[in-house]
């Protein structure tokens, strides 16, 4: 067995310490954050505040690490609930200060306070009349002085030994970033449908918009056969439609039974004359029906739960217009 040492050059020793250089970092990011706590005071309510009564959009500022960190906080307030949009401080001085509107609210990300490119447009924003909300680490710096509202996300040290690299600075602002988002979503009375709708592509979203009208099969790939129909035509169509079942239909076009794969096993067993079996004599009777309306998690759910891989779709009536399988689910990305 080739060892990490050999592959990486590193002893054990030396391996010890990479993961205690490691554990001092997340010990000290976790640190700031849980700072952070004790500073959560009416300027975090007046910035929540601002944000909910925002007839515009929130912009969100910030250079660096700090634009990095702004970038992820303004698609989170996007995500639930909260318009936003990233706007990097350089390029609004030329020309995308456009871009913030009177009915917008500007969110400025700064550990310092001082960063040039934010403070270079400030008399615009000002001028705008918008509120201003900043995160910073320096609460006596010009950016919190002429915020509207100063929100202190400052850390005791960083993570980096040499105390420059931004890790404990940003991690913090990310928290309060997180924290302002998800209050906001609160207050909001924002749901796991809401989420769903700004997520259609995500896993989540499959499963709270996805109804099982959007994935079953219809009209001539629907599997079926009347009553009476002999085994080998039924097993022919179960093989044409490639569902591995086929419903078997009364005179009224209604759903009498199901025949399947594992029905098929089941007939085997019997030893009886395939040729002459009719499929109606070895059905499945009264087989789980699900409406095309419920959403294709639930019929995952009804699946699961009665141990089995296909499901027949009824109208009102009870006649069939739909069947769907497990593959089904799993292409759309439901399972």
């Amino acid at each position: 067995m080739v060892t990490t040492a050999l592959i990486t050059g590193i002893d054990s020793s030396q391996g010890e310490r990479l993961r205690a250089l490691g554990r001092a970092v997340l010990e000290t990011e976790a640190q700031a954050v849980q700072a952070l706590t004790e500073r959560l005071d009416e300027g975090f309510e007046r910035a929540c505040g601002f944000m909910l009564a925002c007839r515009g959009r929130i912009v969100v500022l910030g250079m660096g690490k700090s634009g990095h960190i702004a970038g992820k906080i303004a698609a989170t307030l996007a995500s639930t609930g909260s318009p936003a949009f990233f706007v990097h401080p350089g390029e609004a001085s030329h020309g995308d200060l456009g871009m913030i509107t009177p009915d917008d609210v500007v969110l400025a990300l700064s550990n310092s306070g001082e960063t040039e490119e934010i403070l270079l447009i400030l008399p615009l924003i000002k001028r705008l009349g918008v509120p201003l909300i900043a995160l910073t680490g320096n609460p006596r710096s010009t950016l919190a002085r002429d915020a509207d509202v100063h929100i202190d996300v400052s850390v005791a040290e960083e993570a980096c030994p040499l105390g420059l690299a931004p890790t404990a600075s940003t991690t913090a602002a990310l928290a309060m970033g997180d924290a302002l988002a998800v209050a906001l979503l609160e207050r909001r009375g924002f749901t796991r449908d809401d989420f769903a709708r700004s997520h259609p592509a995500g896993a989540l979203g499959r499963r709270l918009l996805l109804h099982v009208a959007d994935i079953m099969h219809r009209d001539t790939a629907i599997p079926r056969v009347a009553r009476g129909t002999l085994l080998p035509e039924a097993l022919l169509e179960m093989t044409r439609k490639g569902l591995g079942m086929t419903a078997i239909l009364d005179d009224a076009g209604r759903v009498a039974g199901i025949y399947t794969d594992g029905d098929l096993r089941r007939t085997l067993d019997r030893a009886l004359d395939l040729h002459l079996t009719p499929v109606d004599a070895v059905m499945t009777p009264r087989p789980v029906q699900v409406r095309a309306n419920i959403l294709a998690a639930e019929a995952l759910g009804i699946m699961e739960a009665r141990k089995i891989n296909a499901l027949l779709v009824v109208d009102e009536g009870g006649t069939l217009i739909g069947a769907l399988n497990m593959h089904d689910l799993l292409r759309a990305g439901v399972v």
